[in-house]
């Protein structure tokens, strides 16, 4: 099981620009994920905190959790728009909305904030908490004395991050105990994670951390002492860029998890993304069969091309009219559908979809009119964001249905072909 590193940001107060510039210094220095939150602010205020984390966060493709305070169920559906993981919500406040966005969106999508200081990880809490279907919690204030270390040991039917300052607890002691994932904290601000990663990978914990089992004596390069590097999309295989490294940045590639190359034209090191933002997580590693190039796959942030295109390679120079066309979004909604079909075959205790199942065609016709009826009330809004949620939340009700009619995608593409 891997451990992880989490920045912890209390957005109470902060600016978007000063947001978007610490969340990319963490990036920088190897962070694996971030837990922004903001228990103070109310109506419209909170609305404000959640655009302002929808629109820094949208292209950072590391894990991110939520936290704020509930009073409606919509604001647990709009701040897992902003494509958070998980929204952490306060033990206890609103109860009739915090159950109805766990029945709506599932174990996996809404945690317990819980405060050890206030008595909220007795035995006793922990037990009710189990009963009541939730499995991932936040706790923080946490005093670390023999009997919290046997109460968490033995709570694995828990997914628990900590949320720790690391001035009183070690970070080691922390993430030892079985049922923590991973540690949010501060402590770690504008510091680079690699030595503290490789400590933790000597030690025995599994973390994020590239390795690579080639050093780069063993590579072979140019006379300058570079290797090619083909940088591919790791989710769809499209080749972004070609670019170069030598040793400095195939070490610092390894050790950050971003991609550093060897800048020709400049002459130094070069971060991708250092002034764009546009980084690149790196996936894969693969050297060809003559030890002389790299083949990079990669999560890419925005654009990999200077010009603003996802790929350097946007120009064709030759073709063929029965090539085809791009099916890159018929995979997506492929993906999902699978996962969909997947769990109607394996059920997950706790998913929302295995709850639709369960329920059968008539709750899942009902929510689907409901949707429906969603999108219309978003499109006579002038907020276009608000209805590419709904859209999207009306495909995923519409593909519970197609699964559980046993329609595919392809028997609809092969219609829509027919009529065109």
């Amino acid at each position: 099981m891997k451990k992880c590193i989490y920045a912890d940001i209390n957005a109470v107060a902060i600016k978007e620009a000063s947001l978007k510039e610490l969340v990319n210094t963490y990036i920088e220095n190897g962070i694996d994920g971030f837990y922004i939150y903001d228990f103070a602010s109310v109506g419209d205020e909170k609305e404000k905190f959640i655009y302002m984390v929808r629109d820094v966060m949208e292209n950072v493709r590391l894990p991110f959790f939520i936290g704020i305070n509930v009073d409606h169920f919509e604001d647990i559906k709009k701040a897992l728009y902003t494509g958070a993981k998980t929204v952490f919500v306060r033990y206890r406040e609103n109860k009739v909305a915090i159950n109805a966005g766990f029945m709506r969106f599932g174990a996996e999508k809404i945690g317990l904030e819980l405060n050890y200081a206030k008595d909220e990880c007795s035995e006793e809490s922990l037990n009710l908490i189990a009963e009541t279907g939730f499995k991932k919690l936040m706790i923080k204030h946490i005093e670390l004395i023999d009997k919290v270390k046997i109460r968490l040991n033995n709570s694995d039917r828990f997914d628990i991050i900590i949320r720790d300052s690391l001035v009183r607890n070690d970070l080691t002691d922390l993430l030892s105990m079985s049922s923590v994932r991973g540690v949010a904290t501060n402590f770690y601000d504008g510091k680079n994670l690699s030595e503290v990663k490789s400590s933790l990978k000597e030690m025995g914990f599994e973390t994020n951390a590239v390795s690579s089992a080639v050093p780069f004596s063993n590579l072979k390069t140019n006379d300058a002492g570079l290797i090619p590097v083909i940088v591919q999309d790791a989710k769809n295989d499209e080749v972004l860029m070609l670019a170069y490294m030598n040793e400095e940045s195939y070490n610092k590639t390894v050790e950050t998890g971003l991609m550093h190359y060897y800048s020709r034209s400049r002459k130094s090191l070069w971060l991708k993304g250092e002034t764009s933002g546009h980084f690149q997580h790196v996936k894969e590693l693969f050297i060809d069969c003559d030890n002389d190039t790299i083949l990079a796959k990669v999560d890419q942030v925005g654009a990999a091309c200077h010009t603003g295109n996802r790929s350097c390679f946007y120009r064709g120079i030759s073709g063929n009219e029965d090539a085809g066309v791009n099916t890159e979004s018929l995979s997506i909604l492929k993906e999902v559908y699978d996962t969909i079909a997947d769990r109607k075959l394996n059920p997950k205790e706790g998913s929302y979809t295995n709850y639709l199942f369960e329920k059968g065609i008539d709750k899942i016709l009902k929510k689907c009119g409901e949707e429906s009826t969603e999108i219309v009330i978003a499109a006579k809004n002038p907020n276009q964001i608000e209805l590419k949620y709904e859209i999207a939340d009306y495909l995923y009700h519409l593909m519970v249905l197609m699964v559980e009619t046993g329609l595919s995608w392809e028997e609809i593409m092969e219609e829509l072909s027919n009529r065109h």
